[in-house]
């Protein structure tokens, strides 16, 4: 036990506890021990910049939760890692050093980048200079590494209660082996396959975007009509199209089938204006009769809908987009007209926004542009970390099944769904939404260089040319592998890239694809069985709302590949944070506060107060400039240290039993705040948790404290030790319910009366206080006494009186059936009130009040 400062203070405690609690492994995973495991599947942050509010906000959330289970006797398994590779991390790199990957170029030992720190984002694409893949590689582990260290002293500030003996990175060997050794099981089930597909692809990153990646973002467009021209004779037909530089690509025109408009014209032709192409008109249930003309054109590829079309009605690919956005030189096949391919030959080349413009001079030139153009506005597909419109490119990638196409998978997968515990609730139509939404299944290979390598060669023939679907996999042990650098067995590096030889895969996998194995890379997946048998499936997967398309499904669904169960029990899902204009916040938007700030000003404890006071699945909006709630939290952590040493200045020599009705009346309430708080924890409810805790402990403070500090004082035998009994029982019992909020503080005021950790003692049990209160005692007496101090209180105010004022008569009114219960501590009351001669009489009234009050006079 430690000494109690003369003034107890907040500011230190981080610093002080965070190194105890290191030294003596505090929070460290009893692998050996006995007792039930609580297992978490921690959300790794993205290692590529700093935190924000909302990191703070969601991750106290869990530490609560994991905080609760451990002082229950749990064994609890709270691991750490950093989502590492991906996007987000070559984007900083590229911003940080002002450098670009070109894997055309050799490795240079030594290499020094052009520029370091700062975000960079003055720096010009065209600017960066251009780096091999594995200098490029290099900058992004040693970047990564620096933002983690940033990352983990964040966390442990904030109190985290996280075993950082067990933590991993999404790019580390471990983590490569996992994920390769997943993917080639994969592989050998027939669940990850390649296809020659459309594919959504991002012109600014040169990289394919799954389904889960994508959001619709409002575009300003125009409609522009075109007349094509039948090749019967009869009159033009008009299609309005807000892609007219997809021109000539068009393969068809399409109206839905029971648009009596166009049904004489199903089965026939026209030809395209300009490129002069013939293509069908066809029928299909997605045309929208109400759009536009009601007729649309089909070009491989504008948007999603044209790819159902020229899958389901079998048509031609005349793609004319390359990786780069811009129109490619090859004109299709099917423009044979010299006026035709001289027209290809104006756009060739071109971004699609200066193809536009060309096309649509010559459509005006020609005649074939009706009517004037129309501006709109509609929603468009975006990467979510991108600037630019997705394109729809054709490319070679490679996919695992998700349920798309794959009705038994998709039923396992919603039955998984139901299985699952969610907190709240509501969040689980999100997820069947999800699922039965899916159109394609998951595209998992993404053209970048910071990532896992796909762990596949290809053998090539006598040609030259790669043999696709005969892919060279690596056996076990030889995991990881770069296919890039690494051999595969029975070959040399000499036949790398020649006939006869191989070719290495040069994609890396979606970093969704190493996230959604975080089960895995946590437990020791094929690493350590015993860890791994413990902890899985987890206890609670907790996250936040907007992953569980990405994050949630994904790792539900490898773990229902791979062995057919559940990765967790439960899903706790966190609301967002708000701005102070109700909008969310993140990065993109410019918006987001950085924590470091927030912390060092008001404590770690009242920030934990701020975001564990909502609820999961809530949002909560924050304004830097009027942190209310951070300075209510603060206020509890200084209230609970006063108490604290309000309390432990009594002597405790004689303290033993509780006999008088206030004491056993407080202890009997703290019971039931007791079990009201286990229940909401063990319903993940931690902001109600705090809210019972809470509330009644500014009830002890303002109410009990008050009413028996006098008998603590200067009480004498059994009345006084009942009092001090009373008061060092309720300061553990709100010492251990305060712990999983207030880590620092509750630990401060626990090193004072008692040995060990508070964070590793035992959860509060009601048994521990009624026990002491007795089965008989009057819980609403405490209310009931407190109601009669305010009215005294209030009786002085009125008359101008200060509180010390000595009472010589108060006559107290109550409904009779209150009349003996408050008589049981007029003794307390008459104390702290100071009055001489205390009368309790029954009245006709609703509620204690004051009828008379007589003021001892002041000479002079």
């Amino acid at each position: 036990m430690s000494a109690i400062p003369d003034k107890p203070k907040l500011e230190g405690l981080e610093d002080k506890w965070g190194a105890v609690w290191d030294e003596a492994g505090t929070y460290a995973f009893d692998r050996d021990g006995a007792g039930e495991v609580y297992s978490i599947d921690t959300p790794p942050p993205t290692a590529s910049g700093s935190l924000h509010v909302g990191h703070v906000f969601s991750y106290t959330h869990t530490d609560t939760v994991a905080r609760f289970h451990r002082m229950r006797g749990k064994r609890v398994f709270y691991p750490m890692g950093w989502d590492d590779n991906g996007l987000p991390t070559e984007r900083r790199v590229q911003n940080y050093y002002g450098v670009r990957c070109d894997p055309t170029l050799p490795y240079v030992d030594g290499f020094v980048p052009p520029h370091n720190g700062g975000e960079g984002k003055s720096i010009k694409a065209a600017d960066q200079q251009p780096i091999s893949r594995r200098n490029f590689i290099e900058l992004c582990e040693q970047l990564t590494v620096e933002d983690e260290k940033q990352f983990e002293d964040l966390w442990r500030t904030l109190g985290l209660s996280v075993d950082w003996t067990q933590s991993y990175r999404t790019i580390g060997q471990d983590s490569l082996r996992a994920s390769q050794l997943a993917f080639i099981r994969n592989i050998e089930r027939g669940e990850a396959y390649q296809a020659q597909a459309p594919t959504l692809w991002d012109v600014t990153f040169r990289t394919a975007v799954a389904q889960a990646e994508l959001e619709d973002r409002e575009q300003p467009s125009a409609y522009h009509k075109l007349a094509f021209h039948r090749t019967d004779g009869g009159e033009d037909i008009h299609i309005d199209t807000t892609r007219p530089e997809l021109l000539a690509a068009c393969v068809a025109l399409v109206a839905h089938p029971d648009d009596e408009r166009f049904q004489p014209l199903f089965g026939t032709t026209v030809r395209t204006p300009i490129f002069d192409v013939e293509v069908p008109i066809l029928a299909h249930h997605l045309a929208q009769k109400d759009k536009g003309t009601g007729i649309a054109m089909i070009c491989t590829f504008g948007d999603v809908t044209d790819v159902v079309w020229w899958r389901e009605l079998q048509l031609p690919n005349r793609a004319i987009l390359g990786f780069d956005g811009r129109i490619i030189s090859e004109a299709p096949e099917a423009i044979t007209s010299e006026a035709g391919r001289e027209a290809y030959a104006q756009i060739a080349g071109k971004t699609v926004f200066s193809a536009k413009q060309t096309v649509v001079d010559l459509l005006t030139a020609s005649g074939e542009l009706i009517g004037e153009i129309r501006k709109i506005s509609h929603p468009v597909k975006f990467f979510e970390k991108g600037d630019k419109p997705l394109e729809i490119v054709s490319t070679r990638q490679w996919y695992v099944k998700n349920g798309a196409h794959d009705e038994a998978l998709q039923e396992r997968l919603l039955a998984h769904g139901r299985e699952l515990d969610w907190h709240p609730d509501f969040m689980r139509v999100r997820y069947e939404n999800w699922v039965e939404g899916l159109s394609g299944d998951w595209l998992i290979s993404r053209q970048r260089f910071f990532g896992v390598p796909l762990p596949v060669w290809y053998p090539l023939d006598a040609d030259g040319n790669p043999v696709f679907d005969q892919p060279i996999i690596p056996s076990t042990d030889q995991l990881p592998v770069d296919p890039s650098s690494d051999v595969p067995t029975g070959y040399t590096e000499e036949q790398r890239g020649q006939a006869g030889g191989f070719q290495g895969e040069v994609d890396v996998m979606d970093t969704w694809a190493t996230s959604s194995l975080t089960p895995q890379l946590a437990g020791g997946w094929e690493r350590d069985p015993e860890l791994f048998a413990q902890v899985y499936p987890y206890s609670l997967r907790p996250q936040g709302q907007d992953i569980i398309r990405t994050w949630l499904f994904s790792t539900l669904l490898r773990s229902e590949l791979e062995c057919g169960q559940l990765p967790w029990k439960n899903a706790g899902i966190s609301g967002w944070i708000l701005d102070p204009d109700r909008k969310k916040m993140s990065k993109s938007k410019g918006n987001v506060v950085t924590p470091a700030g927030m912390l060092e000003q008001h404590g770690s404890d009242a920030v934990r107060y701020w975001a564990a006071s909502a609820k999961l699945g809530t949002d909560a909006s924050f304004d830097p400039q009027n942190p209310t709630q951070i300075k209510i939290g603060r206020r509890l952590a200084i209230k609970l240290l006063n108490a604290a040493k309000f309390t432990l200045s009594f002597d405790a020599s004689s303290a033993g039993s509780v006999t008088e009705a206030l004491d056993r009346s407080m202890l009997a309430g703290l019971g039931r705040v007791i079990e009201d708080a286990t229940r909401a924890f063990e319903a993940y409810d931690h902001a109600r948790a705090l809210e019972y805790t809470e509330s009644f402990f500014w009830t002890f403070c303002d109410d009990y404290l008050e009413l028996v500090k006098e008998r603590a004082h200067n009480g004498t035998g059994q009345d006084q030790a009942s009092a001090v009994t009373a008061l060092r029982t309720a300061l553990s019992v709100f010492a251990r319910l305060l712990a999983p909020f207030l880590p620092y503080a509750t630990e401060e005021v626990w090193s004072w009366f008692a040995e060990g950790s508070v964070h590793r003692a035992a959860w509060p049990e009601a048994a521990e206080v009624t026990s002491l209160a007795g089965d008989d005692a009057d819980e609403g007496l405490l209310a009931l006494v407190g109601a009669a101090l305010i009215r005294v209180r209030g009786a002085k105010t009125d008359a101008k009186a200060s509180q010390r004022t000595q009472v010589t008569l108060a006559v107290v009114h109550t409904p009779a059936a209150d009349r003996d219960r408050l008589a049981l501590a007029a003794a307390d009351l008459s104390a702290v009130g100071r009055i001489t001669e205390l009368r309790i009489e029954a009245a006709e009234v609703d509620s204690v009040t004051v009828a008379e009050i007589q003021l001892e006079q002041v000479e002079g």
